[in-house]
């Protein structure tokens, strides 16, 4: 991207408008922010969804479980939504951005006007595509509504697939087995959140989904899915083995919803590309969240982060950003995942490259792995060790050097190190 193309944006009015597209997390942050930092002028804030904007991770969890409602998850009260004062156009798709009018297409047909366009348009749950699938009713969790149709079959006597190891699929079997029903866990690959944790660490979870009764498979290939009998639908595997099961739910990845932006020509690979400014190619539009590609110094590389943090702080940053402010949106990934009583916790990108010191015993039910670069601490990995992790984080951004037996020793205490 061309660092220099945000030069030509044009200056915000009070009288302009803002439109933000996608109602989530991000965009309901950048909303607030908007107002926070004085914008006046028209703000409409689009969503496909029927709720107002929301967190994510709980419906995996307390919403799935039924002991949360899903208004627990909206970002704010509903006053203080309606004092915000803007336009929300809830269940809207748009269906183009026509760049050089500067407005967007409505599915209803409407034409919109913005002077300044945020897409957080976020992404949605990739689609299982075996043979069988149109045969059986596979969940997906990603909306308030997947929360809210799967969590009648998480009950005892009934049996759940999970087709995924990563996160999502992880959380909905801990919280299915919670619940009392039986949770075989499918995976692909060699291991659990390949993608995303050190082997050591896929290790810890897979004891810990094992202590609580999940059936966990590895290296297990969907061939295909069947009808059953008695209300059960059957997974074939590549194997030729096969498991009857309630309820199927896929956790096989998220789709980024760059369409309307690749079709609007703006520059995307894998999401939508912007720079440290939260800007697209264009100068007037910027994205943030799920959708967002972002360089990032500390994975020496562009990223899409799909996190609480990032759904949060990006929305922040964009709307600053969309009102002539200075941004320098470059974060310390952070990661976190509620299972089972566990509270595990990443920062940084840990590689195969660092130097693994441990804080406790991996595997226990504290313990924080630091992963080195020399003396200096490039990412930390902890489960149950909120405290240390804070300390170590600080650890990380200031690159700051240490001696690796004393951050092993844990009567050292992590702010002295």
């Amino acid at each position: 991207m061309d660092s220099e193309r945000s030069d030509t944006a044009t200056p915000i009015s009070p009288t302009a408008t803002i439109v933000i597209v996608g109602a989530g997390q991000a965009g309901g942050w950048a909303a607030q922010t908007l107002r926070n930092e004085g914008f006046t002028g028209r703000l409409v804030l689009i969503g496909d969804e029927a709720h107002p904007p929301h967190e994510r991770p709980p419906l995996s969890k307390a919403v799935l479980a039924g002991e949360a409602a899903p208004a627990s998850t909206w970002l704010l009260k509903p006053e203080a939504f309606a004092a915000l004062g803007l336009e929300w156009w809830l269940d809207t798709r748009v269906t183009r951005i026509d760049r050089a009018a500067k407005r967007l297409e409505i599915a209803n047909g409407e034409m919109l006007p913005y002077d300044k366009l945020i897409l957080c348009t976020g992404g949605r749950a990739r689609a299982l595509t075996v043979p069988g699938v149109d045969t059986a009713a596979v969940h997906t969790l990603r909306t308030i509504g997947d929360a809210l149709a799967l969590a009648p079959a998480l009950r005892p006597g009934r049996s759940i697939v999970v087709i995924g190891g990563g996160w999502i699929g992880l959380e909905v079997a801990a919280t299915a087995r919670r619940k009392g029903a039986e949770v075989t866990v499918l995976e692909a690959q060699s291991r659990l959140c390949e993608r995303t944790v050190p082997p050591e660490v896929s290790e810890h979870l897979l004891g810990l989904h094992a202590s609580h009764g999940t059936r966990v498979m590895l290296g297990a290939n969907i061939a295909g899915i069947a009808p059953g009998t008695g209300g059960r639908s059957v997974v074939k595997l590549a194997d030729g083995s096969t498991l009857a099961c309630h309820a199927i739910v896929a956790g096989v990845g998220l789709v980024p919803n760059d369409e309307l932006a690749w079709e609007a020509g703006l520059e995307c690979d894998g999401g939508v590309v912007v720079d440290a400014g939260c800007r697209t190619s264009d100068p007037d539009i910027f994205a943030a969240g799920d959708v967002a590609v972002t360089p990032n110094p500390w994975a020496g590389r562009r990223l899409r982060l799909e996190s609480w943090q990032n759904a949060q702080e990006q929305g922040i940053a964009a709307a600053r950003a969309a009102l002539g402010l200075a941004v320098d949106y470059q974060p310390l990934p952070w990661f976190w995942s509620d299972q089972y009583g566990m509270n595990l916790q990443i920062h940084g990108i840990p590689l195969p490259s660092h130097r693994v010191v441990a804080r406790g015993t991996p595997g226990a039910d504290s313990f924080v792995l630091f992963y080195l670069d020399g003396d200096v601490v490039k990412a930390t990995l902890g489960s149950n060790a909120a405290r240390d992790l804070r300390f170590a984080r600080r650890h990380i951004e200031q690159c700051k050097p240490v001696d690796a037996s004393r951050l092993a020793d844990p009567n050292v205490p992590m702010s002295r190190q």
